[in-house]
């Protein structure tokens, strides 16, 4: 029996994670549940599962959810950075489920892996912020980190078998978001609704805006980076709009593999739960006959510029790949609560790159203090255009 801690249990990978953990329950049991919106549905996942502990985001939202549990209902109730710590590292958890959204992950991740604990990873930002300290901590203590993106999932599940120095290039694979026949003006004036209706993946809103502009490929590619200790020049990306390839490896040789499985996190969460071992989830593999065939292209990074900026900010390092994502992080934001246009967006993470400075070698608290400057001189950049 494996013990889970859900980190962003109310999200697309948390409930896909507690779906598997319902189809298989011999084999996996809930330990914490944690989250920081989406209270009735946390409460739905605490009556469920029983879970030892839920955690939410601060004391007003932990009242909230306790008044929506039953009074007989014995799990506890903790909040804050202090609570998600706790969730992360309680001694009696195996696996922790890293899906929290944004940089809000990087610290209990941490703690998990400080404790020991198996990380199942789908914040990608957890490597894109810290993923020199994060891969250090992870070999010292000898902790497994598994991919739960389906793309660095498929890149992993070629790899198999295979040494680092057998590598020749590492392809990921994007959709293209719901922009990838639109002219640059439909881009620019693009609404909230357009840019959420991603063409083949169900996703949460953030990470759905990140598809449009391809910078969740270019997250990808700096966590492609750390995770399987390749240079940037070696991490390519191609457009494949039936998002049946989910990655490709290509070796020294000149072969080249590749996983397939229709567009669902399902495959990829269950993989990382039960490695090396595969479940049966009844999931059914591509008809290729009737897809008839695969298409693939590259991306054009004149109309979608994140990606460059993903690939800028991989090659300078040090604090510069936290300073893209939390200036990415508050301008989304920003999109959603439509106080800035999406053509604006690029313009705003190219204009907080330009004037940092990047830490080589940086700490923790560098990590954290460039990742404060960043959202504060996005905010201003946002407000100063609105």
């Amino acid at each position: 029996m494996k013990r889970l801690t859900i980190l962003g249990a109310t999200g697309s990978i948390g409930t896909n994670t507690l779906e598997i953990v319902s189809l298989f329950p011999d084999r996996f049991a809930v330990n914490a549940l944690c989250a920081s919106g989406s209270i009735e549905r946390l409460a739905k996942q605490v009556k469920a599962f029983s879970p030892k502990l839920a955690v939410v985001i601060d004391e007003a939202t932990a009242d909230a959810l306790a008044a929506l549990l039953p009074t007989d209902i014995t799990t506890e109730i903790l909040f804050g950075e202090a609570g998600y710590r706790a969730a992360a590292t309680m001694e009696s958890t195996d696996m922790v489920v890293s899906a929290m959204v944004g940089a809000a992950g990087l610290a209990p991740t941490l703690a998990a892996i400080e404790a020991g604990k198996a990380i199942a990873l789908a914040n990608k930002e957890v490597l894109v912020m810290a993923g020199e300290i994060v891969m250090q901590r992870a070999v010292a203590r000898n902790v497994p980190i598994l991919p739960i993106d389906s793309e660095h999932s498929a890149v992993f599940q070629c790899l198999a078998g295979h040494g680092r120095q057998q590598v020749a290039a590492i392809y990921l694979t994007a959709s293209g978001g719901p922009f990838l026949k639109k002219s640059s003006h439909a881009i620019e004036n693009a609404g909230v609704a357009d840019a959420l209706a991603h063409p083949t993946w169900t996703m949460g809103r953030k990470i759905s805006i990140d598809s449009a502009t391809l910078m969740n490929k270019g997250l990808e590619i700096i966590e492609a980076h750390f995770l399987f200790q390749v240079p940037p020049d070696a991490i390519k990306v191609v457009i494949h709009p039936q998002s049946i390839v989910h990655s490709m490896v290509g070796f020294v040789d000149g072969s080249m593999l590749a996983q397939l499985g229709e567009p669902d996190m399902k495959g990829a969460i269950a993989y990382a739960l039960s490695y090396p071992e595969r479940l049966p989830l009844g999931q059914i593999p591509p008809d290729l006959a009737a897809l008839g065939e695969l298409r693939f292209e590259y991306p054009d990074v004149e109309r979608f510029p994140c990606l460059g900026f993903a690939y800028a900010a991989c090659q300078q390092g040090g604090t510069m790949p936290g300073v893209l994502n939390a200036a990415n992080e508050t301008v989304v934001e920003a999109f959603l609560e439509e106080e800035v246009s999406f053509g604006r967006i690029p313009a705003v993470i190219e204009t907080v790159m330009g004037r940092h400075t990047p830490v080589t070698n940086p700490s923790l608290s560098d990590i954290k203090e460039a990742d404060g400057w960043a959202r504060k001189c996005a905010r201003e950049i946002i407000g100063q255009a609105a």
